[in-house]
């Protein structure tokens, strides 16, 4: 679940910032945010499995079968575009300059616990990320077909989304990492084990999300932001509390049963917000510039928990106490996350029928 395409697609602005649904009964958004759950609770189980049978390199092979029966069902079951329109260009220029400058800096900012932040290498790929980057603006700012209009930025709701979806990168997304170390390193878990302990955690994720949809048509999705990333900061911190060197599984549970809940919350509101007032026509665009931030918060998130754990080659109490280190610095930062939320308009959604 790496996208807001459908919430972009159930959701259009109405006159003074009212959000209804464009779907009629909500089945797509149910789709949507089913699928993505039952994938990431059978993901969980499937990837112990798989690692525990043929070793690591499994989860990565199986994607090709499953990418390939996606293509093929795709030409089957999407219906083709319609009429495009004419005189429109593609934003080459910008798109090379992007891809190059997000691609630099996610390079530097997962290679710099390793390689060191002070190194030639990742200092030039910092450099030229900016460089790049800047450069993409400058072109987005002349260019008549942009790739990124920088208007959508004016947008109250899509900017202050792009920033709780970069906080939830750099939380919420950087803890699966923290948790597998903790399972595996700390408790001994070997990768079935530790795929059946993600499993409680992806259902709660899945619940989460389905409850996210309804509390935002009844209470706004501005409190069901709120809810989610103060829920967020306190399961984390629990979780936090119940690492240490002689811990089980049931320490951490009751944290992760909260922040299991709370990300679902965080992640329906965050696509919602990332929608809200966007124009139809650029409703791919908004949830392309939402995907983005996703995946660089995601990279920073990790880069920065695992530099500030100083786990490094820590065992025993002392990888306990990084991890738990990196955890409580999560939760924090999730705060930040909800003094983001306080900037969203207090404007109620309808509710969506959910399936």
């Amino acid at each position: 679940m790496s996208s807001g395409w459908c919430w972009s697609r159930c959701y259009r602005s109405r006159p003074g910032g009212d959000v209804r649904p464009w779907c009629r009964d909500g089945r797509a958004l149910g789709v949507w945010s089913g699928a993505g759950a039952s994938g990431l609770a059978l993901g969980s189980l499937l990837g112990g499995l798989l690692t525990g049978a043929w070793g690591w390199q499994a989860v990565f092979y199986v994607n090709v079968p499953l990418a390939a029966i996606a293509i093929a069902g795709a030409y089957l079951l999407i219906p083709a575009d319609g009429p495009r329109a004419r005189g429109r260009r593609f934003d080459l220029p910008g798109a090379v300059l992007a891809t190059a400058g997000v691609s630099l800096l996610a390079f530097a900012l997962i290679q710099g616990p390793e390689s060191g932040w002070a190194s030639p290498s990742i200092l030039s790929s910092v450099v030229l990320a900016v460089v790049l980057l800047a450069a993409f603006v400058s072109v987005e700012k002349r260019s008549g077909d942009a790739l990124m209009p920088l208007r959508l930025f004016g947008n109250r709701s899509l900017s202050s989304a792009i920033a709780v979806i970069l906080v939830f990168g750099v939380t919420f997304n950087a803890l699966p990492y923290f948790l597998t170390v903790y399972f595996q390193t700390v408790l001994g878990y070997g990768a079935v084990a530790t795929g059946l302990a993600f499993l409680v955690p992806a259902l709660l994720i899945a619940f989460g999300t389905q409850l996210g949809g309804r509390l935002a048509g009844r209470i706004g999705m501005r409190l069901t932001l709120l809810i989610g990333t103060i829920g967020g900061a306190a399961g984390t911190a629990l979780v936090a509390v119940g690492v240490s060197a002689d811990g089980s599984y049931a320490n951490v549970l009751p944290g992760i049963v909260i922040m299991g809940v709370s990300q679902g919350l965080t992640w329906t509101g965050m696509w919602i917000a990332s929608a809200t007032g966007v124009a139809g026509r650029e409703q791919g665009v908004a949830s392309g510039l939402a995907s983005t931030a996703l995946q660089v918060g995601s990279a920073l998130g990790l880069a920065v928990l695992v530099a500030a754990s100083g786990l490094g080659e820590a065992t025993g109490t002392a990888l306990a106490t990084g991890l738990r280190t990196a955890v409580f610095i999560a939760a924090v930062g999730m705060l930040l996350g909800t003094a983001v939320a306080l900037t969203f308009a207090r404007k109620r959604i309808a509710q969506p029928a959910l399936v």
